[in-house]
C-alpha cells in the first residue's frame, strides 16, 4: 500500500502542468535577493510557482531566517535551530523593492518558538520600514500561529499595520496532529479572529491545501469555520509533496471540484477565493486584494 502511494505521488494528472525552468529568468532574480541577503518562501518550500512569479518580478519574501524551530511533514522549509534576527532586514528588502520596482509584496516567516513575542517585531519593523518610505506600496504579510503569545503578537501587528493580514488553516481539524504538530487548529482561528477584532480595516485572509486525505464535506465544514472567524480572502490549492519524504498524496483533486470550492465559499460570503490546483497562499496576491480574476 505504501508503494502505491508513492507512485500516485509521483505521477501527476495533465491539468498540474508547470514550466520548464529557464535557468537565466531565476538568475537574475535570485542574485539580487543574495546581493540582499534575503530569502523567499518560493524557494526554501519549493513551490510551483516560482519560475511564473519570479519572471513577474514578485516573490514572498521570508523575514527571521530560514531555518524554522518546527518540522511540518508537508513542507520543505529546513528545520533547525535558526540564526540571530538580521536586524538589517528592514532595509535589505526596501533596497529589494527598488531594484525590482515592487508594488504588492509580501513578506512571511518562518516559526520562531524560540522568540518571546514569535516574532512580531520583526514583521512590525518591516512593515514601518517600508511605510516609511513607500506609502503606496501594499503589503501583506503571512505569519505564523505565534503558539501561546497571539495576545503580544497581535498587539504588536496592530501598531504598525499591513493592508492583508493572512495566517493559514492549512487542513482540517482533525489532521493537525500529523500535518501541523505544534499548531493548534482552534488557536489559529482565534489569531485571524482577534487580529480583525483589534484592526477591522486590514482585509483577513487564510489558505487551505487538499489532497491529504479529507473530504469535500470536510474541505466546506474548514472553509465554514473560517468564514466565522472573519475571514474576507481565502486561496486553496492542491498539496504537491516535495518528496517521498513528505506527507503523501492521497487524492489528485481535479478542476472542476476547485471551482465547486469556490462556488460555496462565495456562497458562505468570502470577499474573494482563489481556488485551483496550482493556487498558492501568495500566488499573485495582488490580484486577489483587488478581487480580479487570477
Amino acid at each position: 500500500m505504501k508503494n502505491k502511494i508513492l507512485k500516485i505521488n509521483k505521477k501527476k494528472p495533465n491539468w498540474i502542468k508547470l514550466r520548464i525552468p529557464i535557468f537565466n529568468e531565476i538568475k537574475n532574480i535570485k542574485k539580487k535577493l543574495r546581493k540582499n541577503y534575503l530569502h523567499t518562501v518560493c524557494e526554501e518550500s519549493s513551490c510551483p510557482n516560482i519560475i511564473k512569479c519570479f519572471n513577474e518580478n514578485t516573490a514572498t519574501i521570508m523575514i527571521l531566517g530560514n531555518k524554522c524551530t518546527r518540522k511540518c511533514p508537508f513542507c520543505d522549509v529546513l528545520y533547525g535551530n535558526p540564526k540571530n534576527i538580521n536586524y538589517y532586514e528592514p532595509f535589505d528588502i526596501i533596497k529589494l523593492i527598488i531594484k525590482l520596482n515592487i508594488n504588492y509584496i509580501v513578506i512571511t516567516s518562518v516559526n520562531r518558538d524560540d522568540l518571546y513575542e514569535g516574532g512580531a517585531n520583526h514583521f512590525s519593523k518591516c512593515i514601518g520600514a517600508i511605510k516609511r518610505l513607500y506609502n503606496n506600496i501594499k503589503i501583506e504579510i503571512l505569519v505564523p500561529d505565534f503558539r501561546g503569545k497571539i495576545d503580544i503578537a497581535i498587539k504588536i501587528l496592530s501598531k504598525n499595520k499591513p493592508n492583508v493580514f493572512n495566517h493559514n488553516i492549512e487542513t482540517i481539524k482533525n489532521f493537525y496532529l500529523k500535518v501541523k504538530p505544534g499548531g493548534n487548529y482552534l488557536n489559529s482561528l482565534n489569531l485571524l479572529k482577534k487580529y480583525k477584532n483589534f484592526c477591522p480595516s486590514v482585509k483577513t485572509k487564510s489558505g487551505l491545501m487538499v489532497g491529504l486525505g479529507e473530504t469535500d464535506k470536510q474541505i466546506i465544514n474548514v472553509m465554514k469555520d473560517i468564514k466565522k472567524n472573519q475571514v474576507e480572502i481565502i486561496t486553496i490549492g492542491q498539496y504537491i509533496s516535495p518528496s517521498e519524504f513528505h506527507l503523501p498524496i492521497k487524492r489528485w483533486i481535479k478542476p472542476n471540484k476547485f471551482y465547486y470550492y469556490a462556488k460555496k465559499g462565495y456562497i458562505l460570503g468570502f470577499n474573494y477565493i482563489a481556488s485551483g490546483p496550482l493556487i498558492r497562499s501568495s500566488y499573485k496576491a495582488k490580484n486577489q486584494i483587488y478581487g480580479k480574476k487570477i
